[in-house]
């Protein structure tokens, strides 16, 4: 619940801090007091987007703060969920909005998001405006009525699971009809394409080969030439071979009789012997060497070949080429096998469309068991509120399968017995709107814990005995372990209030400024019976106001 709101420079009030107490309250003032103020303070606390016109004149920033004590509500995993200070009996929520219109945000001091406080804040409170009464229109607030009535959150949560699960499956299906579609429309030409690198028979590391032996071809004759004569040096008369030979013949002579030319004798030997070898060697490669004109064509024509596959397929070597192939492979691989892919996904769709049928089935049982009990209370609580001949009927009607289930919800009303049912928005006058919205809200209080509800002049268009029952409803509420403030006109509900507030405006050379106070039991007497009477108080107004306290 709201223990304390602290506003500051904020329109027209300069300061205002004000305990506020459990069960129901009551908030008075004449219009344009600034009772809207007070709420557009808990808007912006709530999340509501930041505006600096909002800041009083002459200032730099306003400052909206509320504490709440949330004990008696589980609430913890939130802070745990965003790594928040948890403090079950003091829960700080803070809004500051400077001159620039940058606002921050903070609960328990530390910042955080507008998202953040905009949901702990509908977990906190609820602001019933009377703009709220165009959720009657709303087919999905009729039906969230509906299942907070049933409170049966494990079939509604196993069915919006399922549909999930079929909705993923409707969209893979839909992609995949869509890539069928398109691969179809590619497959000439991914065949052609498959078919021409299949045609080119490429064979990894082959084109570095390719490209040596090009090289090697185009200077056959060079090469050819460098080889003879090297081989002419080496091994031709009076050559490196010839001389050697003979030098290893007179050391060779020595080696007995001076001792330290035998191990040179051994290594001009093997230096012989591998140099006769090299020369070998050399006299093959240049009898090997034949500048071949078809060998150089079909060279060059296979590596035109390679290079053109590359230039096409943007891409720089054979390996790349391969890999594209291969993936080509792949999608004709799927393309031939589409249609059993596309098989199983419809039949798998259609599996877990009869599983959601089924279980939206037994939601729309739990629906229907839920709406006879949401007409039958709606009738005790309309009765007694001024419409003896309502008839209210929570009509179901089948729809597309959606996230929500298969159920169309409309809240159907008739205030006289001789006019049909319609949909209550299109029917019911303003008064009997609120009465319906304040039947809804307190039939739902009863199912879901809100720790603050706030009417702001749900009352509007009754009076009398109606405005007394409304009053009574809202006392009710508030002594469910709620707490229930109620902006008001009417001295039939301020009497009601366990404690009572006015908002006032008072004028001075710095200008208008609004104030909100606790009324003590005198100060209480006076502001009803001014609701009652109008300016002048009499001494009847007077004891109807207290006849109107002493009844709560």
């Amino acid at each position: 619940m709201l223990k304390k709101l602290y506003i500051k420079n904020f329109t027209l009030i300069d300061e205002l801090d004000i305990d506020m107490e459990s069960g129901f309250s009551v908030i008075t003032g004449e219009t344009g007091a600034g009772k809207s103020i007070i709420l557009g303070a808990l808007g912006l606390l709530l999340g509501q987007r930041a505006d600096s016109k909002a800041i009083k004149n002459g200032r730099d920033r306003c400052v909206i703060e509320a504490h709440f004590d949330l004990r008696k509500y589980d609430m913890k995993d939130f802070f745990e969920k965003n790594d928040l200070d948890y403090s079950d009996d003091d829960c700080i929520i803070r809004r500051e909005v400077n001159s620039s219109g940058k606002s921050r945000a903070f609960i328990n001091d530390t910042p955080v998001s507008l998202a953040n406080l905009r949901e702990l804040g509908e977990q906190l409170v609820d602001i019933h405006s009377q703009h709220q009464n165009l959720l009657l229109n709303k087919e999905d607030f009729q039906l969230n009525v509906v299942d907070i009535i049933a409170a049966d959150q494990e079939t509604l949560a196993d069915y919006k699971a399922t549909f999930k699960e079929y909705h993923t499956a409707q969209r893979q299906l839909e992609e995949l009809r869509q890539a069928i579609i398109k691969s179809k429309n590619d497959e000439d030409f991914i065949r052609f394409q498959y078919h021409e690198l299949e045609e080119a028979r490429l064979v990894e590391g082959e084109q570095e080969e390719l490209e040596e032996e090009s090289e090697m071809l185009e200077h056959a004759e060079d090469i050819k030439g460098a080889l003879y004569e090297a081989d002419n040096l080496i091994s031709g008369d009076g050559g490196v071979v010839e001389q050697l030979k003979s030098a290893c013949h007179s050391i060779d002579n020595i080696k007995d009789v001076y001792r330290n030319m035998a191990e040179i004798s051994e290594r001009m030997e093997s230096c012989f012997i591998e140099l006769k070898d090299i020369a070998g060697d050399i006299s093959q490669h240049a009898e090997d060497i034949e500048f071949d004109p078809a060998r150089m064509e079909a060279v060059n024509s296979r590596l035109d070949t390679i290079y053109h596959l590359q230039q096409k397929f943007h891409v720089d070597s054979v390996g790349e080429l391969l890999v594209i192939k291969e993936n080509l492979d792949k999608q004709l691989g799927q393309i031939d096998g589409s249609d059993e892919q596309l098989k199983e996904t419809e039949a798998k769709v259609a599996e877990l469309q009869e599983k959601c049928k089924l279980k939206a089935k037994a939601l729309t049982a739990i629906r229907t068991k839920a709406a006879r009990q949401v007409e039958e209370e709606m009738r005790q609580r309309l009765v007694p509120l001024g419409i003896p001949k309502v008839k209210f009927e929570v009509a179901l009607q089948e729809k597309p399968l959606a996230a929500d289930g298969h159920d169309k919800i409309s809240f159907l009303f008739s205030a006289n017995t001789s006019t049909p049912l319609q949909p209550v928005a299109q029917v019911a006058s303003g008064g009997e709107i609120a009465r319906v919205m304040l039947s809804l809200k307190a039939m739902i209080s009863g199912a879901v814990k809100l720790p603050t509800i706030i009417f702001d002049e749900i009352d509007t268009g009754v009076s009398g005995k109606v405005a007394e029952m409304m009053g009574r409803i809202m006392q009710e509420m508030g002594n469910n372990d709620r707490q229930v403030i109620s902006i008001t006109h009417l001295p039939q509900i301020a009497a009601r209030g366990g404690a009572h507030y006015k908002v006032y405006k008072e004028e001075s050379d710095n200008g208008t400024t609004s104030h909100m106070s606790r009324l003590n039991k005198k100060e209480r007497i006076e502001e009803i019976a001014q609701m009652l009477s109008g300016t002048d108080i009499g001494e009847a107004a007077i004891r109807n106001a207290e006849e109107l306290l002493n009844k709560q």
